[in-house]
């Protein structure tokens, strides 16, 4: 079992993982969503969203799991490349992280931000972005620790 004191093992995932991933979708709507979000629509957009990765594996898409000494599964994350909007220069996109609900507080997420940004080092990458609903307060929190901030905010108006 992991603990404050052990790091996970973080590895690029296989197939034998798509079901664990795919299990831990429900986390990503598990907090206030925008009124004119449905959690259920939303739910299975995010879902239909990793599952083509998980198939497809695009060649700019890298998705990890974070695992203990016993191989236990902990969390997965899904990094994007792409190009800056603004300047051209490549980026490091988090597009999912997530922990199992059983692991909270035991330092994985923090783990996963940091070996992502190791990933983006590595890989050259100038910024390292991620998204995240207003009403996802305490993984804006982590993210705050981490030293992240907004650079944009996206706003979004329902159109009838």
């Amino acid at each position: 079992m992991t603990d404050a004191t052990t790091a996970p093992h973080i590895r690029l995932s296989h197939a034998d993982d798509d079901e664990f991933i795919l299990g831990l979708v429900p986390r990503f709507v598990a907090f206030d969503l925008p009124p004119w979000r449905k959690r259920s629509e939303t739910l299975a957009g995010i879902r239909d969203d990793i599952a083509r990765h998980l198939r497809e594996l695009p060649p700019a898409s890298h998705l990890y799991v974070a695992e203990d000494e016993d191989g236990e599964r902990l969390g997965f994350l899904h990094l994007q490349t792409q190009k800056d909007f603004f300047t051209g220069v490549l980026n490091c996109h988090i597009c999912d992280v997530v922990v199992a609900p059983e692991q909270d507080g035991k330092g994985i997420g923090s783990a996963l931000l940091a070996f992502a940004e190791r990933w983006a080092k590595e890989h050259r990458c100038r910024y390292l972005t991620l998204g995240v609903f207003p009403g996802n307060e305490r993984a804006q929190a982590l993210y705050e620790r981490h030293g992240y901030g907004v650079e944009t905010l996206r706003m979004a108006k329902a159109v009838k």
